[in-house]
């Protein structure tokens, strides 16, 4: 079985006797000569590309993305056939580094005193002595209602790293019940779940009925001095009514990892947008245990039994 494992990340996975490995170039199509092969690894090729040959791969079982949301391989119409598997579980702990530090970011008031070194400005305000929960701010984890809007398995692994800085966390999925020892909350319950909570964080995948999740409705749930941290994707939250939020003050601030369109045009409202902390799509990006996830599963095709990750379309 010749499988095609992308260039864009070391990869050096213990196949199974009877798969042989080929690199590819992964900012290009699969090229005429390995359009043969049964196997296809992807991390980084762009839709185009990947729409370009998936209907053009006679001999193709498998593919395999690295991505932890499989919207990327779903888009490109592979034959109903090739059996796909996504990389759930391959971010979870960069992803959770990266939403911890923003939701920090934001409590401790860090772009602000960003804004104050830039000034030559000592912010005293920022510092000295304050009251722990101030009126109307969250400035810290502690005691802080944390709310987790997409509670898989990055989720429930960031989940009890805020626990541990004393927030009270809970999770929204489709459906109730306890997920990790952490309560979640039905979707149906979302804005009764808005209304009490000082930091929302959006993990959502990119999917048909997650589009603008965050719509305005939903902003008016959530009470003024709440913090929303998106390191999902960035068609989940409706981008204009985010805005509106932060510039009428009905919002205390946001930081999004992901946009609508990336790279975010230059004359995009978001740049300014007061309150706002942006990163470029840096949550994941290094997929965490790929090599063993990539060899369980050639093993797994090889011999007949269920993938993992198998994504259901």
């Amino acid at each position: 079985m010749k499988l095609l494992l992308p260039d864009s990340v070391p990869l050096s996975p213990d196949l199974p006797e009877g798969v042989r490995a080929v690199g590819y170039d992964a900012g290009a199509p699969v090229p005429d000569e390995h359009r043969d092969a049964e196997a296809l690894v992807v991390w980084g090729s762009s839709e185009d590309d990947l729409a370009a040959v998936a209907g053009r791969m006679p001999r193709l079982r498998w593919v395999q993305t690295l991505a932890a949301g499989p919207d990327a391989v779903l888009a490109a119409g592979f034959p109903e056939g090739v059996v796909l598997t996504s990389g759930a579980g391959l971010h979870n702990r960069t992803v959770t580094e990266h939403a911890l530090a923003l939701v920090l970011a934001l409590v401790r008031r860090l772009p602000a005193a960003g804004r104050a070194q830039a000034a030559h400005r000592w912010a005293g305000e920022l510092g000295g002595l304050q009251p722990l929960h101030p009126e109307g701010a969250v400035t810290t984890l502690i005691d802080a209602r944390v709310l987790v809007w997409g509670f898989g398995s990055i989720g429930q692994t960031l989940a009890p790293v805020l626990r541990a800085l004393g927030a009270r966390v809970r999770g929204v999925a489709r459906s109730a019940g306890e997920r990790a020892g952490f309560p979640v909350a039905a979707e149906a319950d979302l804005e009764r779940e808005l209304a009490g909570t000082d930091v929302l964080v959006m993990i959502l995948p990119a999917a048909a009925g997650t589009r603008h999740a965050l719509d305005a409705r939903r902003l008016g749930a959530l009470p003024a001095h709440a913090l929303v941290v998106n390191v999902g994707r960035g068609s989940t939250v409706d981008e204009a009514a985010l805005t509106a939020a932060l510039a009428e003050g009905r919002l205390a601030g946001a930081a999004l990892d992901v946009t609508g369109a990336e790279p975010l045009p230059p004359d995009s409202p978001l740049w300014d947008a007061p309150g706002l902390l942006l990163t470029p799509h840096a949550a994941g990006g290094r997929p965490v245990g790929a090599d063993e996830l990539i060899a369980a599963n050639a093993a797994a095709l090889l011999a007949g039994r269920r993938l993992r990750n198998v994504v259901e379309r």
